[in-house]
């Protein structure tokens, strides 16, 4: 049986560091044009809008994926509960190939001729997503501070 430390149980690496810190530094100008309109984005309501209108999203669904990516991005960037936040974007991405890019092919739209993007960026944010998901946030991740704690008022051993 799997125990609560398992979320949180992680290594010294620095590379499961440099794949949190680049993944949560890249999709944090994304959350953030979703949920503050910053870096020309439409703010919470417009993305909102344009998720539940434009692509028929659930507003439960829609909500999450915002946070997903806003929350998200913020918790890799500190290393805390680094493998939910992975699986967030994650499933982001594997939702975005899905609904808009996979008709557009794999390459992304480099020279603009192209109707839509590709999803060789998704790809990319999927596999360190996983990577982060299976070894946990590594170096200096607030995770490790966590487990520790659990481990030591033992509730770690308490199953889930």
């Amino acid at each position: 049986m799997k125990t609560l430390s398992l979320l949180f149980k992680t290594d010294d690496k620095v590379s499961n560091l440099l794949l949190r810190l680049v993944l949560g530094v890249v999709f944090f100008p994304h959350g953030a044009q979703m949920v503050l309109g910053w870096f020309g984005g439409h703010g919470f309501s417009g993305t909102m809008a344009f998720f539940t209108g434009m692509l028929h999203i659930p507003a439960p669904l829609a909500f999450l994926a915002i946070a997903g990516q806003f929350a998200g991005s913020l918790a890799l960037i500190l290393g805390l509960f680094t493998r939910l936040a992975a699986l967030a974007i994650a499933a982001n991405m594997l939702v975005a190939v899905a609904m808009v890019h996979a008709q557009f092919g794999w390459f992304m739209n480099w020279f603009g001729n192209q109707k839509g993007e590709g999803f060789e960026y998704h790809l990319l944010a999927i596999v360190i997503s996983v990577v982060l998901i299976l070894r946990g946030g590594g170096k200096w991740a607030v995770d490790t501070a966590i487990e520790n704690a659990l481990r030591t008022t033992g509730v770690a051993r308490a199953t889930v």
